[in-house]
This record gives C-alpha cells, sequence and structure tokens, in this order.
C-alpha cells in the first residue's frame, strides 16, 4: 500500500493500493475504515480536497463498499 500524504482536522493518513483499489483511513480519533473498488483518482482526490474530511463524509464513505476491519 502506498502512504498518501494528507492534511486534515479529521483524517490522520491515508493509504491506497493500485493493485486491488483498496483504500485504508485513520482518523485521528483513533478510529481505521478499509474500503475496496475504489479508484486511484478518487483516492488521490481525497487527499487533494479542500476539506478531506468533508470528502470522505460526501464521497467515500456513501459511495463505495466498507471492508470489516
Amino acid at each position: 500500500m502506498q502512504n498518501l500524504p494528507v492534511t486534515s482536522k479529521m483524517i490522520e493518513c491515508v493509504y491506497f493500493s493500485q493493485e486491488d483499489g483498496q483504500l485504508y483511513i485513520q482518523f485521528h480519533n483513533g478510529e481505521s475504515r478499509r474500503f475496496t473498488g475504489v479508484p486511484e483518482a478518487e483516492a488521490v482526490a481525497l487527499t487533494t480536497a479542500q476539506s478531506p474530511g468533508t470528502h470522505y463524509l460526501e464521497r467515500i464513505r456513501t459511495q463505495f463498499r466498507r471492508l470489516a476491519a
């Protein structure tokens, strides 16, 4: 998995796997989420959004299948 730099009040770090489209998000509160079927462009858009937290809530959380931890 590739570490994608992110500056966010909500998200601590983001990892993305190009091989299988898995996106791993670690939050500042200690929680983490893993999603599958995420295009690379969407992972990059998350990390470059003006508000990565809002982008996660509006685009990632609602559009991609979450995997069990």
